[in-house]
């Protein structure tokens, strides 16, 4: 049985435990700052979800698999409850999880995203990572001037060359590019369930960002009743990175409740 990289804090039996998951084109340091925050609090579980980071790569893209995958790690370390927080992608897999395994999960945090279907928004990304020649590539420096040309925002190329890594001498992602460009639009549909998971849930939205809007209301609370939302006004998509400390403090406050 293949298990998914993580890190694990501490295993203290006095502690709850919170897992991360993180988002699209990242890895398990992408929440570091939640971690160090709540880690005396609780014993955290970063994980690298499928197709990402140190984890392993998956023939297709399903939230079902990427879900089982996560469950299969919390059963191989012999968690048996856990709160549970993902951001972006990651909040989808965390719903599924969630909802797939309602007894496992004690509390549920998305980060800025929908259990809806959204249009393609990383058209751009795409272009830029495709644009990036790993064979031919000299240094960091010239793979951000090639990002760059298709980028408008400095801060994205940032966050996606942190996943770029020099392994003797070869260039290579640490995410699964070419899976994640097949099968994009399996990552962009709704998440659903037959049943709903009746345990307390938190959105927490970005302010700037358009990833949770009044109309997904309905959806939200049929698969997620007992659930409640909060918004950074100042925060965009990247509320965890661009708030921490306003992050971290509403996750705390719900979590220990």
């Amino acid at each position: 049985m293949t298990i998914l990289n993580y890190q694990l804090t501490s295993n203290e039996p006095s502690k709850p435990y919170l897992t991360l998951l993180h988002g699209l084109f990242g890895n398990l340091d992408n929440l570091s700052m939640v971690k160090r925050a709540l880690q005396d609090r609780f014993n955290i579980l970063s994980v690298d979800l499928p197709d990402h980071g140190k984890s392993p790569r998956s023939n297709e893209f399903s939230f079902e698999n990427y879900a089982h995958s996560v469950v299969r790690l919390l059963e191989h370390l012999q968690v048996q409850h856990t709160h549970l927080l993902g951001h972006s992608l990651g909040g989808k897999v965390a719903m599924k999880v969630a909802l797939s395994r309602p007894k496992v999960i004690h509390k549920l945090v998305v980060a800025d995203i929908a259990p809806v279907a959204y249009s393609a928004r990383h058209h751009n990304v795409f272009k830029a990572l495709n644009a990036v020649e790993l064979d031919s590539l000299k240094s960091r420096g010239d793979a951000t001037k090639v990002m760059s040309e298709h980028l408008e925002e400095v801060g994205v190329a940032q966050f996606l060359l942190k996943s770029l890594i020099n392994n003797n001498g070869n260039w290579q992602w640490l995410f699964n590019l070419s899976l994640l460009q097949r099968d994009y639009g399996y990552l962009s549909e709704s998440i659903e369930s037959e049943s709903s998971y009746p345990s307390p849930t938190l959105f927490v939205k970005g302010g700037k960002s358009d990833y949770i809007l009044s109309e997904h209301r309905p959806h939200i609370m049929r698969l997620f009743p007992n659930s409640q939302a909060k918004i950074i006004s100042s925060a965009g998509h990247w509320l965890h990175a661009e708030k921490p400390d306003t992050f971290n403090r509403i996750v705390s406050d719900f979590l220990v409740k």
